[in-house]
């Protein structure tokens, strides 16, 4: 059962309910990418229908995920998110994202569920399932550069990666000393669960089929300064924005650092 007293508990809260302030979105925006991993490993049972559970049984999930321990997908680790800011009396929608891929082209648009939150006018992109290296606190969707732990992010209407793009906001990163990236682009329009469980859409239907067919898993979670991102045997970590990628070839090293991003004991 959703426990709102025991999840902001899990996220090293205690006392009264914290104020809906962009200090709050913060504060456990980060404390739920600590303890709170990102794990795909069910993709591989769910194959095709990996976005059935995208309107998530918020007790169910809560269980399995926050009470159980185990790693959850975008959906899941967002929806729940959702609900928390939800009851702490936060304005916060539905978005998502195509990400950008390894040959620069973007998945379709409701590849990547997120969520939006608006303080005091301003829109906030608050996603905590997403594997890395990505933001690790919310950021405001402006194009200003906001600085992260030794990375920089910022929102744009434009991008290099994607000239044609019409209506699409872009995520973009900035590592210590490196250049822009782009993550994924995005509209700023909510999004319904009936776009994924009752449209008819074959460009992501399609693209369910590939990634079926090519299962990577994926683990991260964040720490206190950066991020750990464990792709297959790849493992990408960033402390202060500076990355080191390492491949993890001897079974006992990937089995440690699986347990670690886990957080299993």
């Amino acid at each position: 059962m959703f426990d709102i007293d025991d999840y902001l508990g899990k996220l090293g809260h205690t006392g009264p309910h914290p104020e809906p302030t962009l200090e709050t979105l913060r504060v456990l925006h980060h404390a739920h990418m600590r303890v709170v991993p990102f794990d795909n490993f069910l993709n591989a049972e769910r194959g095709t229908r990996i976005w059935d559970g995208v309107d998530i049984d918020v007790d169910l999930v809560y269980k399995e995920v926050v009470t159980g321990g185990r790693g959850g997908v975008c959906y899941e680790l967002n929806g729940l998110f959702r609900a928390l800011l939800g009851r702490l009396g936060f304005e916060v929608v539905v978005l998502s994202a195509g990400v950008r891929g390894a040959d620069g082209s973007f998945g379709p648009e409701l590849e990547h569920l997120f969520n939006g939150v608006r303080i005091d006018g301003e829109w906030y992109v608050a996603d905590v399932g997403f594997s890395g290296p990505s933001l690790i606190e919310p950021v405001r969707v402006s194009p200003e550069p906001q600085e992260q732990y030794g990375s920089e992010f910022r929102i744009t209407e434009t991008s290099a990666a994607d000239p044609d793009g019409e209506g699409f906001h872009y995520l973009e990163r900035r590592a210590r000393d490196g250049e822009w990236g782009t993550i994924h682009r995005f509209r700023l329009q909510p999004r319904h669960f009936s776009e994924w469980l009752e449209a008819d859409n074959p460009v992501l239907d399609a693209y369910a089929q590939m990634l079926a067919a090519n299962v990577t898993y994926i683990r991260g979670r964040a720490l206190e300064n950066g991020q750990l991102t464990l792709t297959g045997r790849r493992l990408l970590t960033v402390e202060d924005g500076r990355e080191k990628v390492r491949v993890l070839v001897k079974q006992p090293d990937l089995d440690a650092v699986i347990k670690n991003i886990l957080l299993q004991d």
